[in-house]
């Protein structure tokens, strides 16, 4: 298989491997969906979906070119419209299982679904300012909270390496995912202040093994 070097690219206190020798580990190579209309609005999409974008079906066509230079064994990508049009076009590249997971879907949004950032911190500035300040317990109104979108994702790569144990997997997926599991293998409180910083339309790098997930390379890939 070819998996990539990963030297210096885990930030300071974040987990990493540390697995027996019998252990089996399964690889998960995670990316952010291609660009949609709502993203290029600044839109929340939560879990309803906007189409991609015609350059976002290019940004997908390229990450499939770029993709192939690693041994995949399947992609598990979100049940959303957005994800699964971004996995179709890059396995078209790569010619791999696909699964979707409803465990992988960005955040719930609750009633700020479909209204611009901007209108958001005009209308409901002191929620926002509030849920800000929240961390974890980040929830929007009518939605759920950050604290909840991980433990549901982080179950779903750990079910995953259950069923293809030692597989090189390509989880394409929503940003607020992959930030929520990077947060967390950081020990960071979520806040402004305490933050991972994830650079846009990254391939980024977790290992499961004996049910515990660790990150094993944030940044490692630029997609694009």
């Amino acid at each position: 298989m070819k998996w990539p070097s990963l030297p210096n690219s885990n930030p300071a206190g974040c987990s990493r491997e540390s697995m027996q020798p019998e252990e089996t580990v399964t690889r998960f190579g995670l990316i952010r969906h291609a660009e949609t209309v709502w993203n290029r609005e600044r839109r929340v999409q939560g879990q309803m979906d906007s189409p991609l974008t015609i350059e976002g079906e290019q940004q997908a066509e390229r990450w499939g070119r770029a993709l192939r230079s690693i041994t995949w064994n399947r992609i598990l990508a979100s049940d959303t419209g957005r994800a699964m049009a971004t996995a179709a076009i890059i396995n078209a590249q790569l010619n791999l299982p696909i699964e979707s997971d409803i465990r992988l879907r960005e955040l719930d949004w609750g009633r700020w679904t479909t209204r611009t950032v901007a209108r958001i911190r005009a209308e409901d500035l002191d929620a926002v300012a509030a849920q800000e300040a929240a961390g974890w317990e980040f929830r929007p109104p009518g939605g759920e909270s950050r604290r909840q979108q991980l433990e549901r994702s982080r179950q779903a790569l750990i079910d995953a390496a259950g069923r293809w144990p030692g597989d090189c997997i390509l989880v394409v997926t929503h940003e607020g995912v992959i930030k929520g599991l990077a947060q967390h293998l950081c020990g960071r409180s979520y806040t402004a202040a305490d933050s991972v910083c994830l650079r846009p339309y990254h391939l980024h790098w977790l290992t499961t093994a004996g049910g515990h997930v660790a990150l094993a390379a944030l940044n490692s890939r630029a997609l694009d």
